[in-house]
């Protein structure tokens, strides 16, 4: 592979130091391996020659043999145009470019014989076609069969360079190259009957027929994502071999008695079961790295709380943070009730805390009476001091960057056992590689005497039904969200804004006190409004998505979301979520006007078919693709995907990770000879970006 990565693409056949450098900056494409890894984006069929009289409605592209019978340029200026008239013998049809019009119009000869390739468009009556590729029966671009359509930028089509040019040079670099050095282990090539690298990279630019092309796709897929699981892997590995973590092997007086004397319900069975992982971990003597996934009310606080108390009955303090005030005030609320009988000693800080209280928890928490600390980013200022910092709690954790939940660990001299909790679901193909670092428990059950959530999708049009049925909710004291995309109108989207919906609620609901929260409010401002429905001060919360985190009102039974057709599946999961938080059947319900996408409407008929979160994940994974999912990318891939899905490659993701396991396995740091190759391809593939799987 050596030799493709050094092979400077100016100097192929076609290309010259202009184009190269072109090339360099729109596409990042540099070697003769940059080129040879830009896949085509999508395939098109040209077995078939169609004739003009066949054109109809909204084709594909197509081709069509035929010859020029004249020339004309049309127009002034930016909008001149050339316009050629061609015919297949029988009808004709126009040709128009719009551009590079001194070169083509000497280009192409009236008489002589032209495979056209296109797509037709039907204007006025005639049809025509926009700067098809052009070639001459038996030309090596003529191909019949399927043919690579490349990504390109505007840029590189308006200095004339096409698909069908980088077909071409690809097809030149391939004829040029003698050997393209094979990477991956006989092996593995044999274990899932792979093609060799260069039969792969002939067939993914060339494909004979579509069950070729397959196979060369699996091949360069099945390559990429083990590359990738061999980086994740070998630095979870080296992490668990390194980390040196607290041994925590009693379960005593505190946890026994909250168990037995406080515990508020029955745990679930998954709550038991991630109980049971924990304490696994925290006896081997190594840093605990693990993350909790569930649906918001599964109970991950319940667990998170046991956790700690196992680090208190074994001498150690910990510490829960939380990405807002207000979730951090609920999370001290509850576990100051709840602990309070048993004599835990639980304090809260956050920026609002005044001086002489923060005087208190710094003495307490150098002293060691102070036995669990609840905060936000105030935890991780410098002054912060513990005593014994042996458990770690992260809420919402993807709302931390890497540095500050980093800053926590340097608090104790041994780096302290971590649970991240989130109740954002991750898809399983995701996780393995997102968080390929991180153990993963999920606890995929709802206590008992929850109701699910009845998702509805309305329309503009039964707007006087929902404001009925908010009232009666009102009227049996229910709290009700009611959430906008917007917080000013904006003329150029049709979307209901925030300050008109709020003008709009209190005029429709008069004797109830309407909250108004939005990002662009100052933290105090906010947290007051979100205080006031949280208290039930206020009936109604008129909110922008800021609410999707941090409010915890068990009286809210209905969730209003406008224009819910420019949410994510995620960010929709995520808002339904602030209800149905109490014992009473709870709403939500998805506003939409009638005339919206196909696609769109069935995106939105999976929030009101499921309430379960990862069913809701995998959908949003697979309409959106991984790069869009809210929450899950730390920062950034370590190095690229170019064909690669994870989205839709679930089954190679897995096999790439299973091939990982077993190679490092057998040779941890892929130090044999025979292992080279691999791992040269692996020292390349790896960027700059931070490692993304790791959390502490």
């Amino acid at each position: 592979m050596n030799s493709l990565r050094e092979r400077d693409i100016t100097y192929l056949k076609g290309v010259g130091p202009k184009r190269a450098e072109l090339l360099g900056k729109e596409l990042g494409i540099k070697s003769f391996r940059d080129l040879l890894y830009h896949f085509p984006s999508h395939y098109i069929d040209r077995k078939t020659m169609y004739r003009i009289a066949q054109f109809s409605g909204e084709m594909p592209y197509v081709q069509v043999q035929g010859r020029f019978v004249s020339f004309n340029v049309l127009g002034e200026g930016a909008k001149m145009r050339l316009v050629g008239l061609f015919t297949d013998g029988e009808r004709t049809m126009e040709v128009v470019w719009f551009r590079q019009i001194k070169t083509l119009k000497t280009a192409y000869n009236i008489g002589a014989t032209y495979i056209l390739f296109g797509k037709p468009t039907l204007f006025n009556g005639h049809w025509s076609m926009a700067h098809p590729e052009i070639d001459t029966p038996g030309a090596p671009g003529a191909l019949q069969g399927l043919r690579g359509v490349y990504p390109l930028t505007e840029r590189l089509r308006n200095q004339g360079i096409t698909s069908r040019t980088l077909f071409l040079w690809t097809q030149n670099a391939l004829a040029s190259v003698r050997e393209i050095r094979e990477f991956l282990p006989p092996e593995v090539l044999t274990q899932y009957s792979l093609m060799p690298l260069r039969e792969a990279l002939v067939t993914i630019h060339n494909p004979k027929d579509n069950d070729s092309l397959q196979r060369a796709k699996l091949r360069l897929k099945f390559e990429e994502l083990l590359l990738l699981q061999i980086n994740i892997q070998k630095y979870s590995r080296h992490r668990k071999a390194q980390a040196q973590g607290y041994y925590f092997p009693r379960v005593g007086t505190f946890f026994n008695r909250f168990y037995s004397e406080c515990l508020p319900f029955e745990l679930t069975g998954a709550q038991k079961r991630v109980i049971k992982e924990i304490r696994a971990d925290m006896i081997t003597g190594r840093q605990m790295n693990r993350l909790v996934q569930g649906d918001v009310g599964s109970g991950k606080t319940m667990v998170a709380l046991l956790t700690m108390l196992i680090a208190v009955d074994n001498g150690y303090q910990a510490a829960l943070m939380a990405p807002t005030e207000i979730l951090a005030q609920q999370h001290f609320d509850s576990l100051r009730q709840m602990l309070a009988p048993i004599g835990v000693n639980v304090r809260l800080l956050t920026g609002s805390t005044r001086k002489k209280q923060r005087d208190e928890i710094h003495a307490q928490l150098q002293d060691g009476s102070l036995h669990i600390l609840v905060g936000t980013h105030a935890l991780i200022e410098d002054n912060v001091q513990f005593a014994r910092l042996g458990m770690a709690v992260i809420d919402e954790q993807h709302r931390f960057g890497v540095a500050q939940r980093a800053k926590m660990w340097k608090k104790s001299q041994i780096a302290p056992h971590v649970l991240v909790m989130t109740a954002t679901p991750i898809p399983r193909t995701l996780a393995m590689t997102v968080y390929g670092d991180l153990d993963v428990s999920v606890i995929d059950e709802l206590p008992p005497g929850r109701k699910p959530v009845q998702t509805l999708l309305r329309y503009d049009n039964r707007r006087h039904d929902v404001m009925r049925g908010i009232g009666k909710q009102l009227a049996q004291g229910r709290q009700v969200y009611i959430v906008y995309p917007l917080i000013e109108e904006n003329k150029d989207l049709d979307l209901k804004s925030l300050e008109e919906g709020y003008e709009f609620i209190k005029e429709t609901f008069p004797s109830y006190r309407v909250a108004f929260v939005h990002g662009r409010m100052k933290p105090a401002e906010k947290d007051f409004q979100m205080q006031l429905f949280a208290s039930h001060q206020a009936d109604i919360l008129v909110a922008t998505t800021v609410i999707e985190v941090g409010v915890n009102v068990p009286n809210a039974s209905t969730m209003v979301i406008e224009n819910a057709e420019r949410f994510g599946l995620s960010q929709l999961h995520q808002l339904r979520g602030r209800v149905g938080r109490g014992a009473d059947q709870s709403y939500c319900i998805l506003m939409t006007k009638f005339n919206i996408a196909s696609e769109t409407r069935k995106r939105l008929e999976i929030m009101t078919s499921t309430t379960d979160g990862f069913v809701v994940a995998e959908a949003d994974l697979k309409m959106r693709g991984p790069g869009d999912i809210e929450g899950t990318m730390q920062s950034g891939i370590p190095f690229d995907l170019h064909i690669a899905n994870l989205a839709t490659d679930g089954p190679i993701v897995e096999m790439a990770r299973n091939s990982a396991a077993a190679l490092l396995d057998d040779d941890p740091d892929l130090a044999r000879p025979e292992h080279y190759p691999l791992r040269q391809a692996l020292l390349h593939a790896q960027g700059p970006a931070i490692d993304w799987s790791r959390i502490s």
